[in-house]
């Protein structure tokens, strides 16, 4: 949630960031919203001004012997004027706060201005593409029955995938190699959090009320299933004061992932890319304020670490402001090269979300010898387990079907170089 008080007394820079963010809100709405409760407000504090003095002069006049029945009735009608006010204000406030609850974040003015992802700026490549001297498969060919999505499917439906045999073996290394890299070498605090959260979690990071149609909700229960493990750990410190000593503090879990995928009808309907359950690795950083840009920088450099230990070829790209995400201020996309699709595809994605969530989630620190602050959270994928599964098969496809995997994989697979083409039945 953005700054109550920015949009109040600056809502120029809302309107120009609604703008750039291809929004259809207009902060006019906001103003005229805001402009009622105010004019509410104002009305009630006057009346229970005029209520006290009233109340005042009725105990004068009984102290005096004096009859105040005429003064009492009066009471009584500005008393249920001020009630009804009272339930009329309550509902302005709520109404400007359901507003703010659907605003985007204010992009940082290092993020280029542009209206779609067409206009997204490459900042770096990493690898050369491989060039192959044979017909190039698609990775679902090419994890043959260790990839079952037909039997995926009559077990839940499209969009899902069975991994058996080398391929769960697979997904498991993956899911080590990322939180080893993370925790041993890096700042992270490895978490096991709950797989599904109640309505004021998935709020308190953005992802309620604005995009409700593309969670899964348990219809019994007040939980939802997590579509990224940024939702728990971003709100482990929901409604806490941290120490500016403990900042910049990182967390990191390897969660499943629950999407249902609402808008992306059509997209990559085969294959590990776009599914409605998925691994994935998460990292998660509080920051102060002052360094939260560098802190985002520093979680680019763990994405890209893991892909080049993967060998994978990839680029780094700073989404534009029509493209970023509903909570983020700055966003870089990370994209992996896939040969079959002779394209790069999006593997990670590291965001600065400023203080948009710790405002909806109340996640503060207290600098020395001052007032506390709202935390900026970051978070982005290290990495999600398919789409690099994805990669690894295609980019290290053999002529004879075979499958060379990346020498940092080899001890989590206990010795295994190349997955055969036997093994892949």
């Amino acid at each position: 949630m953005i700054d109550l008080k920015l949009v109040q007394k600056q809502p120029e820079v809302l309107a120009k960031a609604l703008a750039d963010r291809q929004s259809p809100l207009k902060v006019d709405e906001f103003l005229e919203l805001d402009g009622r409760r105010r004019a509410l407000l104002a009305e009630v504090e006057s009346l229970k001004q005029q209520q006290n003095a009233a109340s005042r002069q009725v105990a004068q006049i009984k102290r005096e012997g004096g009859d105040a029945s005429h003064m009492m009735e009066e009471l009584g009608a500005l008393s249920a004027r001020i009630k009804a006010l009272d339930v009329q204000t309550a509902e302005a406030k709520a109404a400007v706060e359901n507003w703010l609850m659907g605003v985007p974040n204010i992009p940082d003015a290092s993020v280029p201005v542009g209206k779609d992802e067409t206009e997204n700026v490459e900042v770096l490549r990493w690898g050369t593409p491989r060039q192959f001297d044979f017909e190039i498969r698609q990775h679902w060919e090419l994890g043959g029955g260790a990839l079952d999505f037909e039997r995926a499917t009559r077990l839940a439906g499209s969009r899902f995938a069975l991994y058996m045999g080398w391929a769960a073996r697979l997904d498991r290394a993956l899911v080590n190699f990322f939180l080893d890299q993370h925790v041993k070498h890096e700042d992270y605090i490895e978490v096991c959090p709950p797989f599904m959260v109640n309505r004021a979690t998935m709020i308190g990071t953005g992802q309620l009320p604005k995009f409700e149609e593309d969670l899964f909700k348990m219809p019994a229960w007040d939980y939802y299933l997590i579509p990224t493990a940024e939702v728990p750990l971003t709100n482990i410190h929901a409604g806490e004061v941290l120490d500016e000593a403990d900042l910049p503090r990182a967390y990191c879990a390897a969660t499943p992932c629950f999407r249902s995928e609402a808008g992306a009808a059509g997209k990559d309907t085969r294959g590990l890319i776009r599914l409605h359950q998925f691994t994935k690795v998460e990292m998660v950083r509080f920051a102060h304020p002052d360094d939260s840009f560098n802190q985002l920088e520093i979680m680019v450099g763990h994405a890209r670490t893991l892909l080049e230990k993967l060998e994978l070829p990839y680029r780094v790209i700073t989404l534009c402001t029509g493209d970023m995400g509903f909570g983020s201020a700055k966003t870089y996309d990370l994209e992996v090269w896939l040969p079959a699709q002779n394209t790069y595809r999006e593997i990670s994605s590291c965001s600065n979300c400023i203080d948009f969530q710790a405002r909806r989630a109340d996640i503060r620190f207290k600098p020395r010898g001052g007032k506390s602050a709202y935390c900026h959270t970051l978070n982005g994928s290290g990495l999600p387990t398919g789409r690099a599964m994805a990669a690894i098969l295609e980019n290290g496809q053999q002529k004879d079907g075979s499958i060379v995997l990346p020498r940092a994989l080899v001890p989590y697979m206990d010795g295994v170089e190349v997955i055969e083409p036997a093994g892949r039945k």
